[in-house]
């Protein structure tokens, strides 16, 4: 089966080479006149494309066969198999291809390969320049990828297993037997976790390849954004999935209670989501007004190198982490040479296109005022850039020689470190999107502010009032009996600060969760109201609509929404844990407790215990039974298992979660002691459910801004929607009464109105809009005097 996987990886480099050298020989051809002849190349570059990714459809395809077979003749098979038994032994059967450096690494340049095939195939009629060179730029990428692959021993993933591994019959010997996945690996958000990771990786490729194609073919206008901010949405709906389910699987697979422990290898996955939050807010200025344009070109190399900065990390072997690959010089190169050429790309592109990729208007980039959507958006950028480049150094300082002055040069950091950054800074970025919404581009009318802040800032008090009960009458009772039982946990909580400090951002941040949750809950609703004055009918029609037709308005609404309820969760969750460590007394002869575990209001109560092997034969599971009581009240049980490997002797903690509305009971197993007592580790998690409930809603609200409707496309060029919102609101440079109205929505709802589609394109003119967009605001001034 080698033989076939590296046929493969031969026909996916050739069709590499032969796509790279037509696009480029098709845009050389074309640019000195030979048009006829330069079109034919770039049709046989995207061709040539489609074959690199059947190609590597064939390796990753030998893998999986292997896998799901059982057929150890490919070392990488062996090493990386599952023997798991049971409904989901299939999936992580299949996650083998993904669980190894070398069949990630296969897997990822797939991936970038279906991605570039989408692109190819979208273009193959037209051949469009931007489109072309912006292929030309991700094969570029691909092509470093399967290179490594066929070039590098070490990576690749069809290397035949050795005669010695076999027995003269054939089966495995006994020693190689003991080779195979990892038991942590073998849960199902862990089995999904790397792919769903690599399809945001892959599909970040795109608009960073968008860029570097607009600054070669010095087109400034908006459309290389148009062609790349679904992949980009996408990509990042895509990281998200993937950061959310490596926290699902370390809350209930690694037994430590809880759900990020800013591992080196978490970190690295979070950097290009961070940038990626700045890259797809600058595409919004960037449609909308036509400024951020440098912000954006940037912002899309950037995503792309800490795409491979993350990688870096977990393939270079300079930090240890329990996700991280071993480290290969030749990764450590090509991921190097990946992170300075997309950075250089863009300084140099910029530096050579930096007028004609200057804001649309005069001054566009200009923040005249603090008190504006500018600013909002400008700090936006600037916190989630300077946090994901400060998150990579700390990542990495722990490799990093110690150099006087350098603050934690040749240092691990400590997880208290990181919260201690992270918390003020992600209270401060949420304060940032809770105002923004409210604000005005270029100034903010105080006036107009105060009109639209009022009816969300009085209901946001009113939250603001319920969570402060809670947090008096049961986080702060908690915190002040962690540090007055003293210990560890005690020093833990006092490191990250005195509690006047650590206790009064916990309220600001409640606060600031309380103005993001209902600005963006009334911002919707404005939204809403102006699809229903444009459309009429009644608002749960106009909500559907506004979902279908204005999908990105009411996905970025719902996006915000969801944040609040993260923050809140967040608060509770990892700032005001109670835990309890310990022995219940065993006497074996009786299958009886000594005692009951007591933690907080629950009493965890011994009812039995198991010894049960798994049909593999080779994993035995060892579970122990409580009921579960709170305030003397039987709530229901819990069994949390140790399972333990014998070919390996590795454990692996499986706990049992009891979930509640405000909190949850997390009972972790760890095994007995010498006098056969069983240790418990037990933690109370309050507020938890909130961020699985905000991060499902924060990935629905991607999906919405994703796949759906984006309204009319504009045939005219430069920023209409500014401009006509000016006339609308006092016809050019005038005061008018109803300026407030003119935040973005009823300009777009006005334009969705009048447009009258030509084909793919859509005329409108301005005076009709104007209009249109007038009808909107006396409609809206009018409901607002009968309410």
């Amino acid at each position: 089966m080698s033989t076939f996987g590296l046929i493969g990886l031969l026909v996916a480099f050739a069709g590499v080479v032969v796509s790279v050298v037509c696009l480029v020989a098709g845009a050389l051809v074309s640019r000195a006149g030979r048009s006829d002849t330069g079109d034919t190349l770039t049709w046989g570059g995207h061709v040539a494309s489609l074959l690199s990714f059947a190609g590597l459809t064939v390796c990753c395809g030998v893998l999986v066969y292997c896998f799901m077979t059982g057929d150890m003749t490919i070392e990488y098979v062996l090493n990386q198999h599952s023997d798991a038994s049971g409904d989901m032994a299939w999936l992580y059967k299949l996650s083998g291809l993904w669980a190894g450096r070398q069949g990630s690494l296969l897997f990822w340049a797939w991936l970038i390969a279906a991605f570039n095939s989408l692109v190819a195939v979208r273009n193959l009629k037209r051949t469009a320049k931007l489109d072309s060179m912006a292929l030309l730029v991700a094969q570029l990428v691909l092509a470093a990828f399967v290179g490594v692959m066929l070039f590098s021993e070490n990576n690749m993933p069809f290397t035949v297993t050795p005669a010695s591994y076999f027995t003269s019959d054939g089966t495995l010997t006994a020693a190689a037997s003991m080779y195979g996945m990892n038991t942590l690996l073998e849960h199902w958000a862990m089995a999904i976790h790397p792919p769903t990771l690599f399809v945001g990786y892959a599909g970040l490729t795109i608009p960073f390849a968008y860029a570097i194609a607009a600054l070669i073919v010095n087109d400034s206008s908006k459309e290389w954004v148009v062609r790349s901010q679904r992949y980009a949405l996408f990509a990042w709906f895509f990281l998200g999935v993937g950061i959310g389910l490596g926290a699902v699987w370390a809350y209930v697979v690694l037994g430590w209670g809880g759900y990020w422990g800013w591992d080196p290898v978490e970190n690295a996955s979070l950097l290009s989501w961070l940038v990626g939050v700045a890259l797809i807010h600058s595409f919004t200025v960037y449609r909308q007004r036509g400024a951020f344009k440098r912000w954006s070109v940037m912002c899309a190399c950037l995503t792309f190198a800490f795409v491979i900065v993350g990688t870096f990390i977990s393939r270079s072997g300079l930090v240890q982490s329990v996700h991280a690959f071993e480290g290969d010089p030749v990764s450590v190169a090509l991921f190097g040479v990946l992170i300075v050429v997309p950075i250089a790309a863009g300084i140099v592109g910029l530096i050579a296109r930096w007028k004609s990729f200057g804001p649309g208007t005069a001054g566009g980039d200009d923040v005249d005022s603090m008190a504006s959507k500018d600013a909002a958006y400008y700090f936006n950028n600037v916190i989630m850039v300077v946090f994901a480049f400060l998150l990579a150094y700390l990542t990495i300082s722990s490799a990093l020689p110690e150099i006087p002055f350098v603050l934690f040069s040749g240092q691990t950091v400590s997880a208290g470190t990181y919260n201690a950054i992270a918390r003020p800074l992600g209270v401060l970025y949420l304060a940032i999107l809770a105002v923004c919404p409210l604000l005005s581009w270029g100034k903010t009318d105080g006036a107009q502010f105060w009109k639209r802040a009022r009816v969300p800032g009085a209901c946001a008090l009113v939250l603001f009032v319920v969570l402060m009960v809670y947090f008096f009458t049961y986080l702060l009772p908690g915190y002040e009996a962690i540090v007055a039982a003293g210990g560890t946990e005690a020093e833990g909580l006092l490191e990250q600060g005195p509690a006047w400090y650590y206790n009064g951002l916990a309220v600001v941040g409640f606060l600031v969760a309380s103005a993001l949750f209902f600005n963006s809950l009334f911002m919707l609703g404005r939204g809403i109201r102006a699809y229903r004055a444009s459309k009429g009918g009644g608002i749960v029609s106009a909500a559907f609509g506004m979902l279908i037709n204005r999908a990105s308005t009411f996905g970025g609404f719902l996006a915000h929404f969801s944040m609040a309820i993260i923050l809140v969760g967040l608060i509770g969750s990892s700032m005001y844990v109670t835990e309890v460590t310990g022995y219940v007394g065993y006497d074996s002869e009786t299958d009886t407790a000594s005692e009951d575990f007591v933690i907080k209001d629950y009493t965890l109560s011994y009812t039995g215990n198991s010894i049960e092997q798994q049909d593999n034969g080779d994993d035995i599971d060892y579970t122990v039974f409580f009921d579960v009581y709170k305030d003397g009240e039987y709530v229901g049980s819990v069994n949390p298992t140790v399972q333990l490997v014998q070919s390996t002797q590795q454990q692996k903690l499986v706990a049992s979660v009891i979930s509640f509305p405000l909190e949850d009971l997390f009972v972790v197993y760890r095994g007995v002691n010498d006098a056969g007592d069983f240790s418990m580790d037990v933690r109370v998690n309050p507020l938890i459910s909130l961020v699985w409930i905000g991060f499902a809603l924060l990935m629905a609200g991607i999906v919405v801004a994703t796949f759906g409707r984006r309204g009319a496309r504009r045939k005219r060029e430069g920023d209409e929607s500014q401009d006509v919102g000016k006339n609308v609101a006092g016809h050019g440079d005038a005061p008018a009464p109803n300026a407030g109205r003119q935040d973005g929505v009823v300009v777009a709802a006005a334009y969705e109105a009048v447009a009258v589609s030509d084909g793919e394109k859509v005329v409108v003119e301005e005076k009709v809009v104007v209009a249109e967009a007038a009808r909107i605001v006396d409609a809206l001034a009018d409901e607002e005097k009968k309410g």
